[in-house]
């Protein structure tokens, strides 16, 4: 077959257009869907072994690409495509498609902001790993309270409890959550190695500061009281006493809340300080480092009670009728319900915890 001379030209330059008019949408295709840097983030989750054609076409869904085929050629010819990493990505319509192809080949994955107030219990953090969609809460306490990995770790045990370092941390979705617990304990032995050569009480051991300093921190609220608490519990520690801690028998509960004359003396637990002497068999939860410090430099104070006011601070008192005092102050000032103080300091003089003449001068 034949062409005329026009009709060659005519061919020629419908092929030069084409090829333009591809060029042109080629060229476009490699562009930012928006070039509005305020833009919205969009977070994308690619399935482990997903298709590059069902990431394309997920992507120009959320208007994160201008052209399914112009991601899918340059994936090709940059030889990315098999090297996509599994997890959620933000990322911006402004992100171009040769910003988006490499965040996703070098797995710079999306990272969950995970914050762990200080005093959080091991299963309280599990609930919030779990809400964050870290790892699920059963796998993150049952590597929390396996012996042997928590030995591995360096630490005494038997569990995690304490040594789950109150933080900010950043993770990924479905991190393992061994991994998660090592960045915690690694982030608690780092700022242990901090504090350490600061240890006035050279007695005792790392487990058994830790214990303390987890009392101390689910009982002050303010960070100026913490290294009274710890003297207040030294004193008692060294006459013998019973700490007489209400959030022991909270975390043997697995519930913090207000208790009652019941609770002292039917919560059968070794973490029922008010039963047991001395201190409870682990930390009650993982303290930060203010009641870590509290229990390394305590306050040197003549206190062996403290009653908690209503606006959360503390009076501190030398001798048992002065507790009650103290108590009773706060009753007749605020009116507010302290049956559990009344039924606690009852419990304790039916048990003769302590003898009043030994105290009444202040003397520890």
């Amino acid at each position: 077959m034949k062409f005329s001379r026009d009709k060659k030209v005519t061919i020629t330059l419908l092929l030069i257009f084409h090829l333009f008019l591809f060029m042109g949408l080629y060229l476009e295709g490699l562009e930012p869907v928006s070039s509005d840097k305020r833009s919205l983030t969009k977070i994308i989750e690619i399935q482990k072994g997903e298709g590059i054609i069902s990431i394309a076409v997920k992507l120009k869904r959320e208007g994160l690409i201008r052209s399914v085929p112009v991601f899918i050629i340059e994936s090709l010819r940059m030889g990315v495509h098999r090297e996509f990493k599994a997890g959620e990505y933000a990322l911006y319509p402004h992100h171009s498609l040769r910003e988006i192809l490499d965040i996703l080949a070098k797995g710079k994955v999306y990272l969950h902001k995970v914050t762990i107030p200080e005093g959080s219990t091991l299963w309280q953090i599990a609930e919030t790993l779990e809400r964050e969609k870290i790892c699920s809460k059963e796998d993150f306490i049952k590597w929390a309270e396996d012996p042997k990995f928590i030995r591995d770790l360096g630490l005494p045990g038997p569990t995690a409890e304490g040594y789950l370092f109150p933080e900010t941390y950043f993770f990924a979705k479905d991190t393992p959550p061994s991994v998660v617990i090592k960045v915690m304990t690694d982030k608690f032995m780092e700022v242990w190695r901090e504090l350490e050569d600061l240890v006035d009480r050279k007695d005792l051991t790392l487990k058994e500061v830790v214990i303390l300093a987890s009392i101390v921190e689910k009982e002050a609220f303010y960070e100026a009281e913490k290294p009274v608490i710890a003297g207040v519990y030294f004193n008692r520690l060294k006459r013998g006493m019973p700490l007489q801690a209400d959030p022991t028998i909270n975390y043997a509960l697995k519930k913090f809340r207000r208790l009652t004359y019941k609770d002292y003396y039917g919560v059968k637990s070794p973490y029922n300080t008010y039963l047991n002497p001395g201190l409870p068999p682990t930390p009650i939860g993982n303290p930060g480092r203010g009641s870590l410090l509290a229990v390394l430099k305590p306050a040197k104070v003549p206190y062996l009670y403290f009653v908690a006011t209503p606006e959360k601070r503390h009076v501190f008192s030398k001798t048992y009728r002065e507790h009650l005092t103290a108590i009773n102050k706060i009753r007749n000032s605020s009116k507010v319900d302290v049956t559990r103080f009344e039924n606690a300091t009852s419990f304790i003089n039916n048990k003769v915890y302590l003898d009043e003449a030994d105290t009444k001068d202040g003397k520890i």
